[in-house]
């Protein structure tokens, strides 16, 4: 029988057996390889969405597989692809559904989140949330397509174009992403604005001009490097108070502000310069198909250093670890749970 990690409030992780229910109608099994550790992932172990998940929960939905087994019905697939699940399954029938935008379905149900995930040797998941991976694709670098997909995302809705300059707010693994993102579209100059000093490095490895907004004036380091103009894309991934009030201050006039980061209250946000330079702030979330379509040919045309945000690898009995490490480690960036080990 399959084993899982099941999730508890009180942060305690327990390892045991989980039922390999009959598959329904266009639903498929899949046997997990690897599943990364994400910032949500983090927030539902600190017991800040415990509002949608129900514990013991099994989590986690940055993953790569291979198919197992499929419905009757289900003809997308066949046992022994390697895939990976885009986690979102939308109702179909509410007024974004109805639109065309199920991504943001306003009952969506994200899977490992509101219902079971992937840390665990085996899932069912709806047949329609899968991508085909190409063959030969290394599913440790394919559990990376979900984060990059929501770089892809970000990107694609702030409309970044060559010769056009970027900052990031936050060198965490989305904001790195976003930057290695918007690299491939020929962005001219790609600052990343972040305070951990190991993340800092890593960015410059990655070939961005970093500063830190606790040793740097953040508005006068972008204003030198684009002399004078500003960012053309601002990516605010950090969340901080700090950066929201700094961010209008960054952009060029026209320029596109992209709001990456989950911000659970209110912050203040400087709307006079939204009309004085008549920006844009533009709301993202997750991803649509067409964005994990473009997050795996970027991960197979092998353009991105994505080994370099891989700070740990741990096998699924490790979870626990994993989490307290990540916990109160800020140095880490990506953690991946290999959950066919253990």
């Amino acid at each position: 029988m399959p084993t899982a990690a099941f999730l508890n409030a009180d942060k305690s992780i327990d390892l045991k057996p989980a039922e390999a229910p009959d598959l329904k109608p266009g639903q498929a099994r899949i046997n997990v390889a690897y599943c990364g550790v994400c910032g949500t992932d983090l927030h539902i172990y600190r017991g800040h969405m415990d509002q949608r998940v129900k514990f013991p929960q099994v989590i986690g939905h940055e993953m790569s597989g291979t198919v197992a087994e499929v419905a009757s019905d289900v003809t997308t697939v066949t046992a022994g692809d390697p895939v990976v699940v885009r986690p979102l399954d939308p109702c179909g029938q509410c007024g974004a559904c109805s639109s065309g935008n199920s991504h943001i379905c306003y009952k969506l149900n994200f899977i490992g989140i509101d219902s079971a995930g992937a840390f665990q040797h085996s899932f069912v998941v709806p047949a329609h949330t899968l991508h085909k991976l190409p063959a030969g694709l290394d599913l440790r670098l394919a559990a990376l397509i979900e984060p990059l997909a929501v770089a892809c995302h970000d990107n694609r809705l702030g409309r970044v174009a060559p010769s056009e300059n970027v900052v990031v707010l936050g060198g965490g693994p989305i904001g790195l992403l976003n930057a290695m993102v918007a690299q491939t579209k020929g962005a001219r100059k790609i600052i990343v604005s972040e305070v951990n000093e190991s993340r800092l490095k890593l960015a410059e490895e990655l070939g961005f001009l970093t500063m830190n907004p606790i040793k740097d004036d953040v508005v006068k380091f972008v204003e030198a490097e684009t002399d004078g103009k500003g960012a053309d894309v601002v990516f605010e991934v950090s969340g901080a108070k700090s950066a929201i009030a700094s961010m209008t201050d960054l952009a060029a006039a026209r320029g596109r502000i992209v709001i990456v980061a989950i911000v659970p209250e209110p912050a203040p946000v400087n709307l006079f310069k939204v009309f004085w330079r008549e920006l844009q702030l533009i709301g993202t979330r997750v991803y649509e198909p067409q964005d994990y379509e473009e997050a795996i040919q970027l991960v197979d045309s092998g353009k991105l250093q994505l080994d370099k945000l891989i700070t740990a690898e741990m096998p699924l009995p490790k979870l626990a670890d994993a989490f307290k490490s990540l916990d109160e480690n800020p140095d880490h960036v990506k953690i991946l749970i290999d959950c066919s080990a253990g």
